[in-house]
């Protein structure tokens, strides 16, 4: 049976290595099954833009190599980013599963969810996932079923813990803007989480929704409006890929700012609190496919 027909029965919590050694597994069950027929061929897909991810994908290229894995050499890669536009993404997702790839590696939630109604056939391995059971890509963490697996992160309390770190640096403040994109579960569920946590600290929270990179400035100007006393950054689509124009109008906001991952913060952001996204394309050293 090869890799593309196969039930997955495990889908990892916060382990950075697992995404890209369910792949590597899934790859190697193809290429013995091939026979040596024809190099395997990975489908890259995600909604942001190959530049905003460029850390990701390097750190990406950067794990296959230390496990003898060269694009190029034993592996091929089809690279698919829909750069925010959203209603490309189920037609990237077909393209992929039209020119017949092994495996799709996805990021982030819309990508896997375009990449699972794409093909239930074809193994998906899913990173930047926050909640695979709610939104229905995995029946369960424990015996997900179906062709999909990979890294869930489940951002339990983060919310909460990054506005007691924001207070903490700047006690005065007491009305917080939540930059967020509604359409990505992962944000809703951290701004549930921060709303459950705003009370007891004193602050009242402003959500501001961004739909792509034409909301940028105007989120701004309504910040600056309403003359809002901090910010908050959520990592998503339109935040991560204009992270620097992002970086730039916080700054000249005389904002506290603190951001969900430390890619801001790279960017020249003041702080993060969060999960740093380029663990889940690492794969363990001692993993060999």
């Amino acid at each position: 049976m090869t890799a593309s027909s196969r039930q997955w029965s495990v889908v990892s919590k916060n382990v950075g290595c697992f995404a890209l050694s369910a792949m590597l597994f899934a790859l190697s069950s193809i290429a013995h099954a091939q026979q040596a027929k024809k190099v395997p061929k990975i489908g890259y897909l995600t909604n942001s833009s190959l530049s905003a991810a460029s850390a990701r994908i390097e750190a990406f290229r950067q794990g296959l190599r230390d496990l003898h894995y060269v694009e190029g050499q034993n592996i091929s890669i089809e690279w698919r980013a829909a750069d925010e536009v959203a209603e490309r993404i189920s037609n990237l997702a077909a393209e992929l599963v039209q020119l017949k790839v092994d495996v799709i590696f996805t990021q982030g939630t819309q990508a896997t969810q375009a990449a699972k109604n794409a093909t239930q056939t074809i193994a998906i391995v899913m990173t930047g996932v926050t909640n695979p059971v709610g939104t229905g890509l995995v029946a369960s963490l424990a015996h997900p079923g179906g062709n999909v697996t990979g890294l869930s992160n489940l951002y339990e309390d983060v919310g909460g813990k990054q506005l007691e770190l924001l207070k903490e640096a700047f006690p005065k403040i007491s009305r917080v803007a939540v930059l967020w994109d509604p359409s990505n579960a992962g944000n809703v569920s951290w701004l549930e989480d921060m709303k459950v946590s705003a009370g007891a600290l004193g602050i009242k929270l402003q959500p501001v929704e961004l739909h792509g990179s034409s909301d940028i400035e105007p989120a701004f100007l309504a910040i600056e409006k309403q003359r809002l006393s901090g910010l908050s950054v959520l990592g998503n689509g339109p935040t991560n890929t204009n992270r620097t124009r992002i970086v730039e109008l916080a700054a000249k906001s005389k904002l506290p700012v603190i951001y969900s991952n430390r890619e801001f913060v790279d960017t020249g952001g003041l702080m993060s609190y969060g999960p740093n996204p380029t663990d889940s394309y690492r794969p363990c050293r001692h993993i060999r496919g």
